[in-house]
């Protein structure tokens, strides 16, 4: 008999946002997660009754939603800043700039260029008629 699978109720209400937001099929939502169909399914239907019976629920989820992102966009900001200080090092320079070392670029060997094609003269054909057809008259 198999063993069932606990998740973390962080886990289950990722899972529920990620079916609410995405925009792909429950289905597909499942199958990346790596959990059943209908286990997705009565996660769902567990969020919308908890958020019907009570809506003080939904408003701390959004507040944490909130302190979250505000915290990943601090951490966002000082790791820019710490690029932007890098730069400082390498006067000139840009942050996306990429320099290209070219020292040893004459010393590659270039195949020859190919010679242009010259015209060729236009060449007739004149067809024989075999002897065993009568010849039109």
């Amino acid at each position: 008999m198999t063993q069932q699978r606990r998740f973390t109720k962080g886990f289950q209400e990722e899972a529920v946002r990620l079916a609410q937001t995405s925009g792909g099929t429950q289905r597909e939502i499942a199958g990346d997660l790596g959990i059943g169909l209908s286990t997705l399914v009565r996660w769902i239907g567990r969020g919308r009754d908890r958020h019907a019976l009570d809506p003080t629920a939904a408003e701390s989820e959004v507040t944490a939603e909130l302190k979250r992102l505000r915290r990943e966009n601090e951490i966002l900001w000082q790791e820019r800043d710490i690029l932007k200080k890098a730069t400082a090092f390498s006067p000139g320079r840009e942050v996306g700039e990429v320099r290209a070392h070219r020292s040893g670029e004459s010393e590659i060997p270039r195949p020859p260029p190919v010679p242009r094609a010259r015209p060729q003269p236009e060449r007739l054909f004149r067809l024989e008629r075999s002897a065993s057809l009568p010849s039109p008259t």
